[in-house]
C-alpha cells in the first residue's frame, strides 16, 4: 500500500532568506518542489530527474497558488507534506503544506498544477499507463467544490497559524 501523503524535513538556509531572516517568498516553491521530487523518488521509486534525462519527459508548472500563513525562519526545520489531489491524462494537481517542526503551526499552503511535458518537442505529453496506475493508487482528492480560498479558510479554522 503506497502512502498518499508524503512527508520530509528541510532546514531553512541562510542564502534563501531575506534581511529579516524569513524564508524569501520566492524560495517557498523551491523548497516544496525539491521536497516533492525527493518524496516521489523515495516513496514511489519515481525518479523524475532520470526520467527527464533518459526519456525526455517531465512536468512543468502550469499554475501555482500559495498562501503564506506564518514565516519560516533561518535555520528552522520545517516539515513539508505533499499529496496528489487530482490527475488527468496530461496533468497533475498537487497540494503542499509547510509546517513547523512538530506540525503544530501551518506556515504555507501551496496548490500546483503540473503538465506532463515532452522536453525535446516542447509540448504536453500523455501520461503512460504505468504512471496512470500509480496516480490511481495514490490520489487523495479534495471535495469537488473546494477552491483555494475555501481550503485556506478551512485549514486556518482547523490548525494554528500563529
Amino acid at each position: 500500500m503506497l502512502k498518499k501523503v508524503l512527508e520530509s524535513r528541510m532546514k531553512i538556509r541562510f542564502h534563501d532568506c531575506d534581511p529579516f531572516s524569513h524564508l524569501n517568498n520566492s524560495r517557498y516553491m523551491d523548497y516544496i518542489m525539491t521536497a516533492r521530487g525527493d518524496q516521489v523518488q523515495e516513496d514511489y521509486g519515481l525518479d523524475i530527474y532520470k526520467m527527464a534525462k533518459e526519456e525526455g519527459l517531465g512536468w512543468v508548472s502550469a499554475q501555482t497558488q500559495i498562501a503564506y500563513m506564518v514565516p519560516a525562519y533561518l535555520m528552522e526545520e520545517v516539515v513539508i507534506q505533499t499529496q496528489l489531489t487530482a490527475f488527468s491524462g496530461r496533468s497533475l494537481s498537487v497540494e503542499a503544506l509547510m509546517w513547523n517542526e512538530d506540525k503544530t503551526v501551518l506556515k504555507a499552503l501551496v496548490w500546483i498544477r503540473l503538465v506532463h511535458y515532452q522536453l525535446q518537442m516542447q509540448k504536453s505529453h500523455t501520461h503512460s499507463e504505468a504512471l496512470m496506475r500509480l496516480f490511481k493508487q495514490v490520489v487523495s482528492p479534495l471535495k469537488p467544490e473546494m477552491d483555494f480560498e475555501t481550503r485556506v479558510k478551512d485549514l486556518k479554522a482547523k490548525v494554528s497559524v500563529l
